[in-house]
């Protein structure tokens, strides 16, 4: 399949100007395909040649300015637009386009639950081809004038404001000048809940299935909605640009969300159809304040060329966690950032696939896809936040506007977007961007605390080249209560320093990087340290345990903390934390990477053991009612190291926790998943779940627990589903694979470990990137924690020519496996450090 390069990109905006599209489509046609006839009108500025991408079931005609066109010469997506003249043209293509079922074109969905069928639009970053013909990249803004014919009882959705005209097709208003990657479609018997907010129509919308749950989230999302956007005008001297604000919530989106301008799609799970935590329900007003404000930087002025797609999320990441912070009641959205996606980000960006916030050069489509990682979104924007405090978000937010100004409607790079920072500031904003947005790799600091006359003095070193703006919290113990800490100041550091930091006498606990305010591993010395061992839950703040929990998990990672050593911290200090997004991102590393691929089989039961007591610890704690989002983790994580089947087998028979909570869908689906992997359930049992849970999350849970059954023939079934055939949608294909490799299975499925790759390798050429995406992720066999399978991928790497989007994940994965080799190799005693022995650790690790 072709790709657009940078170089054919440039040479078509220099010889084209495209002024307007009227796209008129067909939903009425069949199962398989819908009907599509685009009009385009443009301007050549000189004579020239050029093509329009397409790529439909059937070509059944197409005209330039009248004359027809060999529909035979449509090759790889490409259909050749020779000898233009320099002035106006019109190019008409009617054609049959193909239903998705992956999440990428227009993509269609029965609802199992009732039978009723949805569609909706993906278009980024190259897939508009796949609905109407158009020129696909981003700086050839036209207007789009878009009708829908729809089966009778849909509504249908657009970028604008949609009408249902006398003769039953659905007209949206013309857009503004948009890129094509930003049309957006969605139709069906949508459930909707209208209002307006200063002069615009908003509504939310989702299948008709998930009504209920809607509409008893329906005033907390139209409240974050509301207060995100009056805080955005605020901030923003130019209005929201479009002329309304619609938000669906759609099934099987392959993403969190799409700002497609006056339309934002989300994947329907932030429909909650069963019990949430707090913190998951302020990820969702973050996401939701994440696209608004891309309204602004993303679609009111775009990126030129795919390599500053960093720029657009980075933006709107850093964006949506603080205007979450100031405008909803969610006030410390920060500290889930900080334990989540800037680990997403660590972790990323010491891959050997790391690469700059912003590339140089990103050569084509294929390669500007695979930049959409923890460095896009969570390193870029930790630069941001890093940009801004070293500026004052005063200076930052004139430079923002400025760029606003300059650009509306249009196109702009990082050159101009650091143009306009540095319009509103005497700093040497270049510079900064050279040393933060050129570069790759984590810096990792580390205090060295000298002591002398009974005073103490602080130097930061720094393994890396970047500046950092940062502060260092000392700490002492309470003298009323010896396990907890109390602040005694924070210093303003900037590193590389000048001169010695002097600190008075030294703390108990000295924390580099306290309020997260930059990107960086930290280090401890030797007796905060161990100060940290017996006094993390001390600590008054919760920004301030993510810092040092997040540098816990580094040093795990990199061969200087034993994991049984995390383990044992998490145990004594987590059934005493309140922060929710705390408790859930250290149980989510502590069994996820620390019991499943650190610690090796014999290791294994052990570290599940300590998990259990410590999940029990918490729903002890929690058995007053008072903390249910915190007993709902407890429940969750409990059933996921479950050992043994007995207690969550009574809890799913009984239909509720003792103390509660009772079992919702999705509770009942876990422990339904787990007594599959330990063989405690069988096929009659899911299927009578099934029949009582027939949604679309129903059938995934149901695949789910199918292939991880402990069986030949379950497994084998699974396998086929998944690489032999092509009918599993991208989230029946996700959930199949989520439950096929166990840790407690390696016996019954090693023969598939060697098969997976030439089968990954087929499979993401038969569908494509999101599938070859979720292979990788998903499928891929992350329990086998050994040479061979390590071999086996990097062979595949080498010599199977796998598709750009399987080779990146599958890149990644692989060093996952190997550095959770280099742990295995690495763990020296089941017991935690103390002071000499940290100093030896990181002795040896500095020779």
């Amino acid at each position: 399949m072709s790709v657009l390069t940078r170089d054919e990109a440039q040479l078509r905006a220099q010889l084209l100007d495209v002024h307007r599209y009227t796209v008129e489509l067909d939903l009425t046609t069949g199962d398989e395909t819908f009907d599509s006839r685009t009009v385009i009108r443009f301007t050549a500025r000189s004579a020239g040649d050029t093509f329009v991408e397409l790529k439909p079931a059937a070509l059944r005609a197409a005209t330039l300015d009248g004359q027809p066109l060999d529909p035979e010469s449509l090759d790889d997506g490409r259909l050749p637009l020779r000898h233009l003249t320099a002035g106006e043209h019109e190019l008409r293509v009617d054609a049959a386009m193909r239903y998705s079922r992956t999440g990428e074109g227009m993509h269609r969905f029965t609802d199992p639950a009732d039978g009723e069928t949805y569609v909706y639009t993906q278009m980024f970053m190259d897939d508009v081809q796949r609905v109407f013909a158009a020129f696909d990249q981003p700086d050839l803004k036209a207007v789009f004038e878009i009708s829908v014919k729809a089966p009778d009882g849909w509504t249908v959705l657009a970028n604008g404001i949609t009408e249902r005209r006398p003769d039953g097709v659905w007209q949206a208003a013309p857009t503004p000048r948009i890129s094509t990657y930003l049309v957006a479609v969605a139709g069906g018997p949508w459930h909707s809940v209208r209002t307006e907010h200063r002069g615009l129509p908003f509504g939310i919308h989702c299948r008709r299935s998930l009504a209920p749950y809607l509409d008893t989230d329906a005033e907390e999302i139209l409240d974050i909605t509301r207060a995100c956007f009056d805080r955005y005008h605020e901030k923003f001297e130019e209005p929201y640009p479009f002329d309304s604000y619609d938000q669906a919530f759609v099934p099987e989106f392959n993403a969190g969300a799409m700002e497609n301008p006056g339309l934002v799609t989300f994947r329907d799970d932030f429909v909650y159809r069963s019990a949430v935590t707090d913190t998951e329900r302020q990820t969702r007003a973050m996401v939701i304040a994440h696209e608004m404000a891309h309204m602004w930087f993303g679609d009111l002025v775009t990126l030129k060329w795919w390599d500053d797609i960093w720029l657009n999320e980075s933006f709107a990441e850093y964006m949506g966690y603080q205007t979450t912070a100031e405008a909803t009641r969610f006030t410390d959205p920060w500290t889930e950032f900080g334990v989540t996606r800037k680990a997403w980000g660590y972790d990323a960006d010491q891959r050997p696939t790391t690469h700059p916030v912003a590339p140089e050069k990103v050569d084509d489509t294929a390669s500007a896809l695979l930049n959409f990682d923890g460095i896009s979104y969570a390193k870029g924007a930790s630069a941001l936040r890093q940009l801004a405090a070293w500026l004052g978000e005063k200076d930052f937010l004139a430079g923002i506007n400025t760029h606003f100004a300059r650009h509306r409607f249009g196109n702009a790079t990082l050159a101009d977007f650091i143009d306009s920072l540095a319009s509103a500031t005497d700093r040497d904003v270049p510079a900064w961007a050279d040393s933060w947005l050129r570069t790759t790799g984590v810096d990792t600091l580390t205090p060295r605390i000298a002591s002398a006359d009974g005073t103490c003095t602080l130097t930061v070193e720094r393994a890396g080249s970047r500046p950092h703006h940062l502060t260092a919290g000392l700490y002492d113990h309470d003298i009323a209560d010896e396990g907890r800490l109390v602040l005694r100041t924070r210093l303003g550091l900037d590193v590389p320093q000048t001169d010695a930091q002097p600190i008075g006498k030294r703390p108990a606990l000295l924390l580099l990087n306290d309020g997260d305010l930059t990107y960086a591993k930290i280090r401890f010395d030797p007796d905060s340290f161990d100060t940290l061992r017996t006094s993390l839950s001390g600590l008054p703040d919760p920004l301030t345990r993510a810092v040092a929990w997040n540098a816990l998990r580094d040093a795990v990672r990199d061969g200087e903390l034993p994991p049984a050593a995390y383990l044992d911290t998490a145990r004594a200090h987590l059934p005493r934390e309140t922060d929710l997004a705390l408790v859930q991102g250290v149980l989510a590393f502590a069994s996820g990477q620390i019991a499943d691929q650190y610690l090796g089989p014999e290791d294994r039961p052990a570290a599940l053991t300590t998990l259990t007591a410590l999940c029990r610890d918490l729903l002890r704690r929690t058995e007053d009612g008072d903390h249910p989002g915190l007993r709902l983790l407890a429940v969750r994580h409990l059933i996921g190291v479950a050992a043994h089947p007995d207690t969550i087998a009574a809890w799913l028979a009984d239909g509720t926790v003792p103390g509660g909570p009772e079992l919702d869908p999705d509770l009942r689906w876990s422990i339904l998943g787990r007594l599959a992997v330990l063989g405690a359930t069988d096929e009659t049992a899911i299927a009578a779940e099934l029949e009582r849970d027939p949604s679309a999350t129903g059938q995934e849970g149901a695949a789910r627990c199918r292939a991880a059954l402990p069986d030949p023939e379950a497994k084998r079934t699974a396998w086929e589903a998944m690489f032999a055939g092509d009918d599993l949608s991208n989230y029946l294909f996700t959930a199949t694979a989520q439950g096929f490799w166990q840790p407690e299975q390696a016996d019954l499925v090693r023969q598939y470990v060697p098969r997976f790759y030439p089968d990954a390798v087929a499979v993401a050429a038969r569908r494509g990137p999101a599938i070859a995406t979720a292979a990788a992720r998903w499928a891929f066999p992350a329990h086998a924690v050994d040479a061979e399978n390590l071999r086996l991928g990097q062979a595949c790497l080498r010599d199977a020519d796998p598709t750009p989007a399987l080779r990146r994940t599958l890149a990644d994965r692989l060093d996952d496996l190997a550095r959770a080799l280099r742990v295995r190799g690495e763990q020296q005693t089941p017991a935690a450090l103390g002071a000499q022995e940290v100093r030896e650790v990181q002795e040896a690790h500095q020779d």
